[in-house]
């Protein structure tokens, strides 16, 4: 176990590391003057002079790295030239947006795809299976902003049961923010339900072919027990990766739902620094959100062993 631990660390250590690197160097690549690229062709020389010193253009590039990855280790993600704040400020602000929706999204979906992957998978090539994958395959299919435009026409619209757009705060209270989320969080979990659900199935259908399930089932077992307990747990590896997966995408790819519904969240802030050219905050967000992605994929191999158990014990 602690070997394994200890490997999985390892990688997302030199992942986090490459991933650095690359990130830094996107100002690097970009054409000409950074500084310049950020504040316009129409800047004033002082202007330029004032940003280059700010992000430390004129100094050495192993020394800006150096300074920039000591700076995101103690949580400075440096200062934002269009909103003159600090860009931890507009993370942690963006943050309570951004990570609520994406839970609720990732609840929704896993609620949804491995109940009917499990329906699926029992009743392989009757009519409720072909049903089930079909509308799965649909789902996978739509893309989510599609999804949203519907869901906005039908219950904000029509029915008028929740807002079409916008966030009022958590400061509003709790039903009224989160009343602005079911319909976002719907849309982002319908699409990632049906690709779950199709890999909750075929893992099933795996498992379910295997001997101790037919002794199981021989044995006389209820049938709830033999698929939840036996049959579920050895499938859950696969699952258990696409959920990292999509809670990792969720969190830092919901950029087109957050702007269908003009959330203030993660990827709304990224879509806007990149309209804006604000390039420190396209830097040091992306870079968090690498990192985000990397520590959800070590839990994810964590989870790993603690449901198999081979993994604990195997050299």
């Amino acid at each position: 176990m602690t070997a394994y631990l200890t490997k999985r660390l390892l990688i997302a250590l030199v992942t986090l590391a490459v991933a650095s690197v690359v990130v830094f160097s996107m100002i690097e690549i970009v054409p000409g003057d950074p500084a310049r690229l950020m504040l316009g062709m129409n800047a004033t020389a002082d202007a330029v002079q004032a940003l280059r010193d700010q992000m430390g253009l004129d100094q050495p590039l192993l020394v800006r790295y150096v300074d920039w990855v000591s700076r995101l280790l103690t949580f400075d993600l440096g200062k934002s030239y269009t909103y003159n704040v600090p860009v931890r400020d507009l993370v942690l602000e963006r943050s309570v947006v951004s990570l609520p929706l994406a839970m609720i999204a990732l609840a929704l979906s896993t609620l949804i795809a491995i109940p009917v992957g499990i329906f699926s998978a029992e009743r392989r090539g009757r009519l409720a299976d072909t049903i089930s994958m079909g509308a799965a395959q649909i789902g996978v299919a739509v893309p989510n902003f599609w999804f949203a435009l519907l869901l906005i026409y039908v219950f904000a619209v029509w029915l008028h049961m929740v807002p079409a757009g916008g966030f009022p705060g958590w400061s509003a209270g709790v039903w009224p923010a989160l009343k602005s989320l079911i319909l976002p969080a719907i849309a982002l979990a319908l699409p990632q339900a049906a690709i779950l659900s199709r890999v909750t199935r075929s893992a099933m259908l795996e498992v379910l072919g295997e001997d101790y399930i037919r002794t199981a089932r021989a044995k006389g077992m209820p049938r709830n027990v033999v698929l939840w307990h036996h049959a579920l747990r050895n499938a859950l590896i696969p699952v258990l990766t696409i959920l990292g997966l999509q809670f990792a995408f969720l969190l830092a790819g919901a950029i087109i739902i957050e702007n269908v519904f003009y959330l203030p969240g993660l990827g709304r802030l990224i879509f806007q620094a990149i309209t804006q050219r604000d390039l420190i905050v396209v830097e040091s967000v992306v870079m968090l959100l690498v990192a985000v992605v990397v520590l959800v994929n070590l839990l994810v191999d964590i989870s790993y062993a603690i449901v198999d158990p081979r993994l604990r014990t195997r050299r």
